[in-house]
């Protein structure tokens, strides 16, 4: 190996308790997220081998995957520890080693996180040349908020002094010798028996092996929750453009009462004509949403007829629309309503409906604005015969965590 490279050890044998599922296996444009975290290392001239360390259940189905580099030169099944993990996969560096004409202890190594999919060429090349310089390196960031300790009964203990306080990133690196002497004295030196290391400093620091901190990288996330995934996604600009739709309907009032509009039943006004419940802006909606997904119209899905019972109510037909497109993989982001009415007065119902119109597209409230005018009083809506509504939505594809 020339001076300079190193070989990488790829921790991905977590639990991903806090993301809900295996975020190493999250879509991530039509691909794991494990495998842009390794193509990202391999596509560095400095690497040369990779071991991935994942679950035992796990390691067939990765040593089989269609997306795994060539460089990758083992996959091992890693422990209930970090440390564990890291420790096996050293050992499978070291075999390789053993194996080739480069034995010696001072060759790099490089602990990443497989939830790491953005490390730059130039940070790998920092981490490298730090270790070549100091013998162990780990890229940090400071600390830009107000650091607090919290009590177990949620109340503030104390306000903590940030200067010199920084947050750890990986790689993280150290010459195979370093990482060697720790892992041994993990399992041999009493002192050290059962503790547990959050990373590979922390290891040589108990083991008194100088850490040389270099300045770390904003753009390095570590995927963690959900939502990380659609940060990760627009920065690897894989993330699918969103869909937008347009629905509109138009009802005049009939002899019947009460009026059903937008989820919400309002007294005093007389319902409007239709073979459902007359919502029009749960129709317009459902337009919308249909047309954004490329499903057709509502009078397709539910013609006015023996299939579709009279009266209706339209909240279940939206509720239909809206099971249809997450069968397609797409949810309600974004959502503007326009109503255009002479009659009722519609001003004080409106916080309510959108909150009830949310509901039912599974949105959150902030995604979705309903409105009303009175069309300056002219045509149709404007002589008060009966009501209109338009619809904008905006569908984005869903993650295989479930996040937008």
């Amino acid at each position: 190996m020339a001076r300079g490279h190193a070989d990488v050890v790829v921790v991905a044998a977590g639990s991903s308790q806090r993301f809900g599922s295996d975020k190493l296996e999250a879509n991530v444009g039509g691909r794991p997220l494990l495998a842009w975290t390794i193509d990202r290392l391999a596509s560095s001239p400095l690497v040369e081998d990779i071991v991935v360390v994942t679950a035992a259940d796990r390691v067939e189905r990765i040593r089989d995957a269609s997306w795994l580099s060539p460089k990758v030169a083992d996959v091992v099944a890693g422990g209930a520890r970090r440390q564990d993990s890291v420790a096996a996969g050293i050992g499978a560096l070291g075999e390789l080693v053993a194996a080739g004409p480069d034995g010696a202890g001072d060759r790099v190594v490089l602990v990443h996180d497989g939830a790491r999919p953005l490390v730059s060429l130039q940070l790998i090349e920092s981490v490298v040349a730090a270790v070549r310089s100091h013998g162990a390196a780990v890229p940090m960031l400071p600390i830009a908020e107000t650091v607090k300790r919290v009590g177990p009964d949620g109340r503030i203990v104390e306000t903590i002094e940030r200067s010199g306080l920084s947050v750890a990133q990986t790689p993280q690196g150290a010459t195979l010798g370093h990482l060697d002497r720790a892992i041994r004295a993990m399992r041999d030196d009493t002192r050290l028996a059962g503790r547990e290391f959050t990373d590979e400093a922390a290891l040589l620091e108990a083991c008194r092996i100088p850490v040389h901190a270099i300045p770390g990288d904003p753009a390095n996330l570590k995927v963690t929750l959900p939502g990380d995934l659609a940060r990760v996604e627009a920065i690897l600009g894989t993330a699918p453009p969103p869909r937008v739709g347009i629905g509109q309907d138009l009802h005049p009032f009939g002899p019947d009462a009460p009026l059903a509009l937008g989820g919400l039943t309002i007294d005093g006004a007389p319902r409007l004509s239709g073979h459902s419940d007359g919502d029009v802006i749960l129709h317009a909606i459902a337009d919308a949403i249909l047309g954004a997904a490329g499903l057709g119209d509502l009078g397709r899905l539910f013609p006015a007829g023996p299939s579709t019972p009279a009266g209706i109510d339209s909240s279940r037909l939206l509720a239909d629309v809206v099971r249809r497109v997450a069968a397609d993989g797409l949810a309600v982001v974004g959502l503007d309503v326009t109503i255009v009415a002479a009659r009722p007065r519609l001003g004080d119902v409106l916080p309510a409906m959108g909150a009830r119109v949310a509901e039912l597209v599974g949105a959150t409230p902030t995604a979705v604005n309903v409105k009303a005018s009175t069309g300056n009083l002219a045509g149709f809506e404007g002589a008060g015969r009966g009501i209109s509504a338009i619809a904008i939505v905006t569908l984005s594809p869903v993650t295989s965590a479930g996040q937008r």
